[in-house]
């Protein structure tokens, strides 16, 4: 027999045996994909596709290629639209022209990240620089925003604009203001000038803000050495070691990581001044009010308003009553390094959720299978894995999945990047890849692309993958998002999917983490991955318990987090921004500051949600409102899902959020609404918890 006749005998046979094997057990199609190391069909002859079958990227020099095609038709286009009569047709041509740009950039963006050869992040990297750029000249462009603003000017025409229309001009037209482009020409370059800066400062203080400090190992007990990585004479330290059980390594972790960097404190400082510099050049009272213009808060005195800082005293004794229900530890010995360790004992201790007794009940592709159910029974939707071609994904372990509507047909493609590999970034993320428009110049549907990231173990020969509580409920939070971007079909793919107001966003997410721990949602996918048995109900009740447990600290915390962020981003406040965490942490947290630690050295949100980490708290508060007046009744309902699709999923950022809130609830949620769904996610039970415990 033939080399190449081996090979083929030895492929066929083995996509033989998979098919066995999978008939062996009770996995659906997308179940058995998961929970099966990826078996490709060898091809010599099979025709690269490039990344995502984008015909350019099969090779690094590929992006230099699509970022000249787009440049070009961006110009075409930007021609076009300053030469055309106002009217619908210059909104389609804006849109159009951000979808050339965001289709490269966007790919990139992910590319840069998560591809294991460093020419092919070297490409990408430089394409998005060289797109960011001309981003920033087109949203200085006189011309091009002229073009818009004869449309936005004329009351005849713009009566006529449908309300998608005119909410995607308007966003348009946000993103030139914030840009300057209403200022005379010095304030023009001096915003211009800003933005570039910012853009310096905003890498500076993320990249700084992950280094790890060093100390010399002489400075630590030579016991405690093993708990750190070393460096020659020094001991390093990236992390705050929140889960040893050892009191010292825990404090020395903190005070450490946490030490005041005078050169990245200076780039905070800096930082906030020039966002506060330009928000005030283009308009704006503080960077706060820009960045939540648009959102459900709408203005920070509103957010402030809502209770969740005046209100929380509902959770500042409880959060401490926590950490006093353990005998060794009274009130004043507790300090910030003790949280996340003793919360997590208390749990443990109290519900035995170890979670090796979960794990084989949750393997992969059993997980994938719940959320296929899941999307069945809710929305008509399915997930079909499909064979990636040559040269369409960066790692062989990527699965694809196309998302499929039983009426609508396909829908768009998910691109699972689950398992860990070297030099892949430790985070749990979703990617738009390229979203959904309707495209006038075909007639057609431009359907959505996504990527999920996560850093999952790989399968071994003896068991498939394996997964957490907590790996299960990321994987359906992510999920979230894919489907908010699957299941939307705006016309515009400015606002396609999760390109709406950030406090909005994690909605989507954060509900599914609510279908993740409910019993009978649970019951229909959990079940031991060697005996076939159910996970016991027992079990995920005690899960469930243990989360409402220290729900009270974990809401303090972030009720901290969110006020430190809108206190940073108002009007100056001549102290320094330690000064301001030490006081906010004082108010609003209730475990001391340390000395000589600088926390929001750390705070690498500040970049990307900057003056608006409160989103996590509102989504949050939302989509408990959303999950308790919906789908606690029955999870599976399709008559609620359906509602869920039309009024919050399929207008992605083409609808103002409330209105979608509203449209859901079918009432205008009001500010103790909001205060309220947090505070009933906490345990009703906690004061007769805390007795016991002393007891």
């Amino acid at each position: 027999m033939s080399a190449c006749r081996r090979m083929f005998y030895l492929v066929k046979h083995r996509s033989l045996l998979t098919y066995v094997r999978r008939n062996l057990t009770t996995w659906s199609p997308v179940g058995a994909a998961f929970n099966a190391r990826p078996h490709r069909k060898l091809d010599l002859l099979q025709k690269n596709v490039g990344l995502f079958g984008v015909p350019e990227l099969s090779c690094p020099a590929g992006f230099q290629v699509a970022t000249e095609t787009a440049l070009k038709n961006t110009e075409r286009l930007v021609e076009k639209a300053c030469s055309s009569s106002p009217g619908v047709q210059t909104v389609q041509c804006f849109d159009q022209l951000s979808d050339e740009l965001c289709k490269v950039a966007d790919l990139a963006d992910f590319i840069k990240v998560a591809h294991p050869d460093p020419a092919f992040r070297e490409a990408a990297e430089k394409t998005c620089i060289e797109i960011g750029t001309v981003v920033e000249k087109l949203n200085t462009n006189v011309e091009l925003c002229k073009s818009l603003k004869n449309l936005l000017d004329n009351p005849d025409i713009e009566a006529q604009l449908d309300p998608d229309t005119r909410r995607v001009a308007d966003l348009f037209m946000f993103d030139f203001e914030i840009s300057g482009i209403h200022l005379d020409d010095t304030l023009r370059k001096e915003a211009v000038a800003l933005h570039v800066k910012l853009l310096d400062l905003n890498n500076e203080f993320l990249v700084g803000s992950h280094m790890p400090n060093r100390i010399a190992r002489a400075a630590i007990p030579e016991h405690l050495h093993l708990n750190f990585a070393t460096e020659g004479s020094f001991i390093q330290i990236g992390g705050l070691h929140a889960d040893s059980p050892n009191d010292l390594v825990r404090e020395i972790a903190y005070r450490i990581y946490l030490y005041p960097n005078a050169e990245l404190m200076g780039c905070l400082e800096e930082l906030l001044k020039c966002r506060y510099k330009l928000a005030t050049l283009v308009g704006y009272e503080s960077f706060g009010h820009r960045a939540l213009k648009g959102t459900m808060a709408k203005t920070p005195g509103y957010y402030t308003s809502l209770g969740f800082f005046s209100q929380s005293g509902h959770f500042h004794y409880s959060a401490l009553s926590i950490f006093c229900a353990f005998e060794n530890y009274s009130r004043e010995e507790l300090m910030p390094w003790d949280h996340p360790y003793l919360s997590g004992v208390l749990r443990a201790e109290r519900y035995n959720i170890e979670p090796s007794l979960y794990s084989p009940y949750l393997s992969l592709g059993s997980c994938m299978e719940g959320l296929n159910n899941l999307f069945s029974q809710l929305y008509g939707v399915s997930l079909m894995s499909e064979q990636p071609r040559a040269g369409e994904v960066w790692s062989e372990d990527v699965r694809k999945l196309a998302v499929v509507h039983e009426t609508e047909g396909l829908l768009g493609y998910i691109y699972c990047d689950f398992f860990h590999r070297q030099d892949k970034p430790h985070q749990d993320c979703h990617f738009t890849i390229r979203g959904g428009r309707q495209c006038q110049e075909t007639g057609q549907y431009q359907l959505p692309v996504v990527v999920l990231m996560l850093s999952l173990p790989h399968p071994t020969k003896g068991a498939p993958t394996l997964l957490t509580p907590g790996m299960m409920e990321n994987l359906f939070h992510e999920m979230g998002h894919a489907m908010h971007s699957m299941l939307g079909r705006t016309r515009y793919q400015h606002v396609t999917g999760t390109r709406c107001a950030t406090d909005f966003a994690e909605v989507p997410s954060i509900l599914m983490e609510y279908f993740a721990t409910d019993y009978r949602v649970i019951s229909q996918f959990a079940r031991h991955y060697e005996t076939g048995k159910p996970l016991p109900e027992s079990m995920v009740a005690r899960l469930c318990e243990s989360k409402k447990v220290c729900g009270a600290a974990d809401t303090q915390l972030q009720i901290f987090y969110a006020v430190l962020d809108q206190i940073y981003h108002s009007e100056p406040q001549n102290r320094s921004t330690t000064e301001i965490l030490k006081d906010m942490q004082q108010k609003f947290y209730g475990l001391p500051y340390a000395p000589n630690t600088a926390w929001q050295l750390r705070f690498s949100h500040l970049i990307g949600y900057g003056a608006k980490y409160y989103s996590y708290l509102m989504s949050r508060a939302v989509a408990s409102m959303v999950w308790k007046q919906c789908f606690i009744e029955d999870p599976l309902n399709r008559e609620m899902g359906e509602r869920y699709r039309r009024e919050m999923l399929a207008h992605g950022g083409a609808k103002e959020p409330m209105l979608m809130v509203e449209g859901m609830l079918q009432r205008r949620p009001t500010i103790g609404d909001f205060v309220d769904a947090l505070v009933s996610e906490l345990n009703p039970n906690f004061e007769t918890f805390i007795m016991d415990s002393e007891g």
